[in-house]
């Protein structure tokens, strides 16, 4: 079965935006290299479920002339009534009913469902117990101030460590819902 697996990058205090939705202090401690795990990351997904503001912000701020995630088939949750294309497509469905789609249709073939954010989104994943695998890249940064990543839950959710580690002063920690 598909899992979903959050992969997101957040600051040592926890934030994955800062105070104005900004991004770009998500870099290693060498801002000239590019090293990461996310060239191995995106081979393990075919499948990318985010929310509008992380939409937006990818085609107007990130990669405004170019689709980065083309090929891949990406849901955009949204209240917004928006044109969906090949690629693309924007959904007002309950999230458990579209995980149960996307995970019905690929016939337990196919990769991993990325969720690729935002907080709102990831919550809404938390709260129903929807996430498979959580992979956090901690970034050397304190922000002090921002977007949080985790949100108050009414109950712990326990999970177990998988694996570690270190790529230019960024670290990755990958657990599995227990």
């Amino acid at each position: 079965m598909k899992k979903v697996v959050l992969y997101i990058a957040m600051s040592l205090d926890g934030y994955i935006a800062d105070k104005n939705g900004g991004v770009s202090w998500l870099v290693g401690e060498d801002r000239d290299i590019q090293l990461s795990s996310y060239d191995e990351f995106i081979k393990t997904v075919d499948t990318i479920i985010m929310g509008n503001n992380s939409y937006s912000q990818i085609t107007t701020e990130l990669s405004p002339d170019k689709w980065v995630y083309e090929g891949m088939k990406t849901f955009v949750l949204t209240h917004r009534d928006m044109i969906s294309n090949r690629d693309v497509e924007f959904t007002k469905e309950n999230i458990v009913d579209l995980v149960n789609r996307i995970r019905a249709k690929a016939s337990n073939e196919g990769k991993d469902i990325w969720l690729c954010g935002g907080s709102d989104l990831v919550h809404q994943f938390m709260e129903k117990d929807l996430i498979d695998r959580y992979h956090v890249t901690v970034i050397p940064t304190i922000l002090g101030a921002g977007i949080r990543l985790f949100k108050k839950l009414d109950q712990p959710l326990l999970l177990k460590h998988i694996s570690n580690r270190a790529i230019n002063g960024m670290v990755d920690v990958v657990y599995d819902r227990r």
